[in-house]
């Protein structure tokens, strides 16, 4: 949710901050802007809409906008509307700043400043930081002082940037549980929210930590502690290029990463076999603590928490340790029972998202083991958890997470195996069998199903026009289901929902009236005559199904309006093409229907708030 993206250098700011807003995108919006220092004072251009409004407003108001520091910022509406008003950057004649995350005090903190004078134009929290920063600042003269004061008073999450009138050239900007980095080049220097927003001018960056305040210059980044004493950090370097983070000849972000997902799957699982058996490169983790683990809780959100789902089934088949699957918003607010003996898995692609972080930290309070399963180096996920896990997918830009799902749940696998060897519940063999299935068979089997794009996109065309859809499955084929209703429902907006099939009978088969389309998996071999019963109860009351199912599969012809049959791998392996496979029905039934395929509407690539 929401951008940050600021540069001082001796380049005009204003293209490079519009098109560092530009590569923010995929983090999803409503409104955009950006403030840059001209004429002597601050200069603020804002519009409700995309990014284009802004480039509009600039060429129609501005005959050649030009300053050499700015500020800009995508907006994804939390407090108020989305408007022009209430869009970002926000302030005083003495300050402009832009702002990720949510003050939480603010009712308390805007009747003071209303007291102490200020007046508001907007309905957002942001205004209010403004205005507490100028009144700092009007008291002390001091930019460093003014922000400290603040701080000390502002509860939530926040990344600000912030330009002060008074000194010029100058971005001055801090953090606390939203992420913010400062990157460093010949050129001028940058603050953003996300690499891929200045990945085009450098790859090198600073990682901000927790109320740390950076002053950005030109030619040189100093950070501060909270107490005014210089830090020395350490100079990051992304190992993405911004090829990764482009489309490549593709229509789209998202069909660009399906197609990303066999390569991803090499990359993330070949690193971690050594000799043949799972090593997962954390001497932290080893054998003895990975045995002393009782009970595991996977939290997550959406994408993530559906990864989640597949690797509590693995991990209890394979490893036969009892494991728990929690979203992470349900997971604050239950009083978990947690202890020593407890592993909570945490998984995240952006290692920024608000409930899952405060998950973690939750669990590391209650004595509880953390290990994070991330796709970004240094986020916050990754920095605070006890041991990390990188799912090495490179960036995914598109909102609805594919080739990120994939790789997390191949490192669940992988973790499964590991658990299974360190409590003997396989032997060796058994450990390198199942690897050779996940490093070799399943890229291939991923590479096939992506063959099977015309027919992905003949059952699109079919089925687009549904007002209702409904996935069915039993065992591991219903976490895939729910997977797929959600990826269908994110960027086709049709009403979908997932079921496990031998529950429709207790209610949930009345919504089933004639016509109404089911997609049926069916690649569990164990529960496949109990899923054609099934599919048979849906048919009986008019319903058009489709079957996902491996070849071979007896009677589905018979039954089904259509069968769909997706490469084949052993038992719990099955769900790496199957869902290959409902990504692309789903991403083609999102571009027969016109919509907005990697920015679906309402909807954000990071969520950094609650």
């Amino acid at each position: 949710m929401c951008g940050i993206i600021g540069y001082t250098g001796n380049d005009n700011s204003v293209p490079k901050l519009i098109e560092g807003l530009k590569a923010l995108e995929y983090r999803g919006y409503d409104s955009a802007g950006v403030a840059v220092f001209s004429d002597g004072g601050i200069t603020v251009v804002k519009a409700k809409g995309r990014i284009s409004n802004v480039e509009s407003k600039i060429k129609s108001e501005y005959d050649s906008l030009f300053s050499l520091c700015g500020i800009g910022h995508t907006r994804w509406a939390t407090h108020g509307e989305p408007s022009d008003i209430n869009s970002h950057p926000h302030g005083t004649q003495n300050l402009r700043l832009v702002h990720n995350g949510i003050i939480e005090n603010y009712i308390q903190l805007k009747k003071e400043l209303i007291e102490a004078g200020y007046t508001f134009e907007s309905e957002t929290d942001t205004e209010i930081a403004s205005k507490l920063i100028d009144l700092n600042y009007i008291s002390t003269g001091d930019p460093f002082l003014a922000i400290k004061l603040s701080l000390e008073k502002l509860q939530g999450s926040y990344a600000l940037g912030i330009l002060f009138k008074d000194f010029p050239g100058k971005i001055f900007a801090t953090r606390k549980d939203s992420p913010l980095i400062v990157a460093v080049s010949e050129n001028g220097n940058y603050i953003a929210s996300d690499i891929p927003a200045v990945l085009k001018y450098t790859n090198k960056y600073y990682q901000l930590e927790q109320g740390e305040i950076a002053v950005i210059e030109k030619d040189k980044v100093t950070v501060y502690d909270i107490g005014h004493n210089i830090v020395e950090k350490k100079l990051l370097v992304a190992d993405w290029d911004i090829d990764a983070a482009e489309k490549g000849g593709y229509d789209h972000f998202m069909i660009k990463e399906i197609n990303e997902e066999p390569a991803a799957i090499v990359k993330t699982i070949r690193p971690r076999i050594e000799n043949g058996l799972p090593c997962l490169g954390l001497p932290e983790l080893s054998d003895d603590k990975l045995r002393s683990f009782k009970r595991i809780n996977i939290v997550a959100c959406g994408t993530a928490m559906h990864a989640g789902l597949i690797g509590r089934t693995a991990i209890e088949r394979l490893a036969r340790i009892p494991v728990n699957v929690d979203i992470a918003s349900e997971f604050r607010y239950k009083n978990p029972i947690l202890d020593k003996d407890d592993l909570v898995i945490i998984i995240s692609q952006s290692g920024e998202t608000a409930d899952t972080l405060a998950a973690l930290r939750l669990s590391k309070e209650l004595g509880a083991y953390t290990l994070a399963i991330v796709n970004v180096a240094g986020s916050s996920i990754a920095r605070e958890a006890d041991s990390t896990l990188y799912t090495w997918a490179g960036p995914e830009i598109a909102v609805a997470s594919t080739k990120a799902y994939t790789v997390q749940i191949c490192v669940m696998y992988l973790l499964a195996i590991k658990l299974a060897l360190c409590n003997n519940k396989i032997t060796e063999e058994n450990a390198k069998e199942s690897l050779r299935v996940l490093l070799e068979q399943a890229p291939e089997a991923a590479e096939m199903a992506l063959k099977l794009n015309d027919e992905c996109r003949r059952i699109s065309d079919k089925y687009k026009s549904a007002h209702d859809l409904f996935f069915i499955g039993r065992g591991i084929d219903y976490d895939i289901a729910l997977e797929a209703s959600l990826k269908l429902k994110e960027i086709s907006y049709i009403h979908s929902e997932a079921y496990a099939a031998g529950e429709l009978k207790h209610g949930t088969i009345s919504l089933i009236t004639d016509g109404t389309p089911v997609i049926a998996i069916c690649t569990e071999d164990a529960l496949y005559d109990k899923m054609i019963s099934n599919i048979k109860e849906v048919k009986a009351r008019g319903a058009k199904v489709v079957i996902i199912c491996k070849k071979g599969a007896v009677g589905a012809e018979e039954v089904a309006d259509d069968v769909f049959y997706v490469p084949e791998l052993p038992g719990i392996y099955m769900p790496i093409p199957t869902m290959t496979v409902l990504q692309l029905i789903a991403y083609h039934t999102s571009v027969l229907l016109g919509c907005d395929v990697d920015k679906p509407r309402n909807l954000a690539k990071s969520v950094t708030v609650e």
